[in-house]
């Protein structure tokens, strides 16, 4: 099963395309630099590490 690249913060709403920095929890909760820095690296959804999402090469 393949990671779910969301593409946006799901506290601030911004932006996040595939190659852009963003935290992730296991259950694939996502959000953006800023935010992940306000929760102290927690997820606000289910108490999990807020950890940097792997980055996706262009599929060429």
């Amino acid at each position: 099963m393949a990671l779910e690249m969301k593409t946006e913060c799901e506290k601030c709403q911004a932006g996040l395309p595939w190659n852009a920095e963003a935290h992730i929890c296991s259950f694939e909760c996502t959000f953006c630099p800023s935010c992940t820095e306000e929760m102290d690296a927690v997820c606000p959804n289910c108490g999990g590490e807020l950890l940097t999402r792997p980055r996706r090469r262009p599929l060429s």
